[in-house]
């Protein structure tokens, strides 16, 4: 009887270690609420949203971008006439990544606003 409570004990310990170490073990997660795949935007002004979830580092296009503590970025950034790729990569403490990318198209013939960009601004 002692030999089966204590097998119990460890497969309950065991089975708590596993629950609780789950978020570890998957790795990071990307959510892109917008920009959504081939979009287009005349302006050229794009504004970027979305969630991370067990991240140490975002990325978009190389460049740092901030998330808040619940993993919820926004971003808005000009783009040229034409097509661009954006790559948004997400890094984990142990180096585990995940890469979304998004293809957007500013239209020829309308006006692009101003070249800025607040890449890393939490907005």
């Amino acid at each position: 009887m002692t030999r089966y409570l204590i097998v119990l004990v460890l497969l309950i310990l065991i089975g708590y270690g596993l629950i609780e170490a789950w978020p570890l073990l998957i790795g990071p997660s990307l959510s892109i609420v917008s920009p959504i795949e081939n979009a287009s935007y005349p302006s050229g002004i794009v504004n970027m949203q979305g969630k991370v979830a067990r991240a140490a580092s975002l990325t978009l296009n190389g460049a740092p971008l901030l998330y808040d503590q619940n993993g919820v970025f926004s971003s808005t950034l000009t783009f040229p006439r034409g097509g661009s790729i954006l790559t948004f990569v997400v890094i984990d403490r142990f180096g585990r990544t995940v890469t979304a990318a998004r293809s957007i198209y500013v239209q020829a013939d309308a006006p692009v606003g101003s070249p800025t960009s607040d890449v890393g601004a939490n907005n």
